[in-house]
């Protein structure tokens, strides 16, 4: 199991280093780059790259979806009871979730969702900020770790530990 965790994180994080890199590229660097061509060659650019980083778009959420849910089945146990972890990943799976659908959004073709994509500059920022956010909360309960037991708790399982040793004595 250790080889799938470690293959999973790092399948995770790199994941998130090249879809979220390559928005915050896309917003800070090749959009205001591309806003200096003519509209043609900027259509043509557009184009080129949408038809491109759709792929990436596709296969990074599914990536993401696959190996966060692999991740969180594998860390709940450590975090029962955890009402702060609970609700720092909840709120990182919405997030996540509206990531995923802006980013579809943007490289898709549905007409229903043009106005996104007429809208890009705007909605990119959002993705990015909420990108942003995902990796703030992340950093924190991995570095968090599980919650610290009480003294309650740990006197109860010290408890436990010594009726276990009696039991197989």
């Amino acid at each position: 199991m250790h080889f799938i965790d470690v293959l999973s994180r790092i399948v995770h994080v790199s994941t998130a280093i090249a879809l979220v890199g390559g928005s915050v590229f896309t917003l800070f660097v090749l959009i205001p780059a591309a806003n200096r061509l003519s509209d043609e060659s900027h259509a043509d650019l557009a184009s080129a790259i949408r038809d491109r980083w759709k792929r990436f778009v596709h296969i990074g959420v599914t990536l993401f979806l696959l190996s966060g849910f692999y991740n969180y089945v594998r860390a709940i146990d450590s975090h029962k009871g955890d009402a702060l972890y609970h609700a720092l990943i909840g709120t990182k799976m919405l997030l996540a979730f509206v990531v995923f659908f802006l980013a579809a959004a943007l490289v898709g073709r549905s007409a229903k969702l043009e106005s996104i994509r007429k809208n890009r500059v705007f909605w990119l920022r959002v993705l990015v900020l909420f990108s942003a956010i995902i990796v703030a909360i992340s950093g924190y309960v991995k570095v968090r770790g599980p919650k610290p037991k009480t003294d309650s708790a740990a006197a109860v399982d010290q408890l436990s530990m010594s009726g276990d040793q009696h039991i197989h004595r």
